[in-house]
């Protein structure tokens, strides 16, 4: 339904999920099993996958890179950010543009920063949007006032369920649920 009438396909966006920022994220293995799994089905359904990869921690250290369960291929699209909505001075919709992409499947890091920016900043440009609600994390900020991970993780799972808008989709799926197509 989304606000581009012209294109109708869905893309993987995976975001964030680098050695440095999820090395002592919430469930890391957990998350980065179930976006293995979407990235293996996104490929099999020939549905593209985007990887987003922020600039901090710094572009070619040991830190910046995917983590080693995850391959990028050649022919994936990447995006490098410096901000959290990963459309901020990207040429992320240039490529989805390009890709015919009108929805996101959204999965990576963090839930409380990159990830939430990442999906307010897809549903307010006219991206029908879905968290999948089992593969994001986040690391623990509780030492700065904020609540443990794990209800990070509920709240944005349930107030992204109930998000919408006029033209456009949101929603969550589990990474065995939510469709790629």
């Amino acid at each position: 339904m989304s606000l581009f009438p012209d294109r109708s396909g869905t893309a993987l966006l995976v975001v964030d999920v680098q050695q440095g920022v999820v090395a002592d994220a919430w469930e890391r293995d957990a998350v980065v099993a179930r976006i293995a799994g979407l990235v293996e089905r996104a490929r099999a359904e020939r549905v593209p996958v985007v990887w987003v990869q922020d600039e901090d921690p710094g572009r070619g250290t040991p830190a910046w890179e995917i983590v080693d369960e995850l391959t990028p291929i050649d022919e994936e699209d990447r995006v490098y950010k410096r901000y959290g909505d990963a459309f901020e001075e990207t040429g992320l919709e240039e490529t989805l543009a390009r890709l015919g992409v009108d929805r996101l499947v959204v999965a990576g890091a963090e839930t409380d920063a990159c990830i939430r920016s990442t999906i307010h900043g897809a549903f307010t440009r006219g991206y029908d949007t879905e968290l999948v609600s089992d593969a994001h994390t986040a690391v623990d900020k509780s030492a700065w006032g904020a609540p443990p991970v794990a209800e990070v993780v509920r709240h944005t799972n349930l107030y992204w369920g109930f998000h919408e808008g006029p033209g456009r989709t949101a929603g969550t799926a589990t990474a065995a649920e939510v469709p790629l197509r």
